[in-house]
């Protein structure tokens, strides 16, 4: 056993060791049978999903929520489905009595009782869409008659909108929408004069 005197023989003998050591095994000829290839390792890359499921979740449940509170609104129409036999009145409802409401021109409204045809010569009131109009000549009916509702041809579509929505506010519930005939459309002419 060798003894040293100082640290620094000592580490110099170590390095002197070492540098043996490596000269040797590099020498040294290898096994190649024992060898075994190598396989190249790629990284695996794994995505976090976890950030994506997320905002998959908040955007379906945002459109659902957004499609919830989109809730259209449908007001139901009756339409008559024909005019009857004799060609008085309609059967829609089976009733003759009731009103009938012409829109015109500039939101006029003209209206006579009883259905043009069973009623000879009606008397012809005018007024208008407001709510001392069509709606007081509306509170004034009793709730077996029907109104029927006859656009002419200057009526525009928010007159009838508007005349829709009179029905609805008195609580009318036999109404219908029907064409206006062109004897009706001359008396409105008549009425305007």
């Amino acid at each position: 056993m060798v003894q040293y005197t100082s640290a620094a023989q000592m580490g110099v003998e170590a390095v002197i060791f070492i540098k043996q050591f490596i000269t040797m095994a590099s020498t040294q000829p290898l096994d190649i049978s024992a060898k075994r290839p190598r396989r190249a390792f790629r990284a695996i890359v794994i995505p976090d999903m976890t950030p994506m499921v997320g905002v998959g979740f908040l955007l379906v449940s945002f459109f659902l929520l957004t499609a919830t509170l989109e809730k259209p609104t449908v007001m139901q129409v009756t339409m008559p489905v024909k005019e009857r036999p004799d060609g008085v009145g309609y059967s829609c409802f089976g009733l003759l009595g009731g009103l009938t409401v012409i829109l015109g021109e500039n939101s006029k409204v003209y209206y006579y009782s009883g259905v043009y045809g069973a009623v000879q010569n009606p008397e012809i009131h005018v007024t208008d869409l407001s709510s001392a109009g069509l709606r007081q000549v509306l509170l004034t009916l009793s709730g077996k008659e029907v109104v029927y509702i006859k656009a002419s041809d200057d009526a525009k579509y928010q007159d009838m909108v508007d005349a829709l929505d009179e029905m609805n506010i008195t609580n009318r519930k036999k109404y219908a929408m029907v064409d206006i005939s062109a004897e009706e459309y001359d008396l409105v002419k008549k009425g305007r004069l």
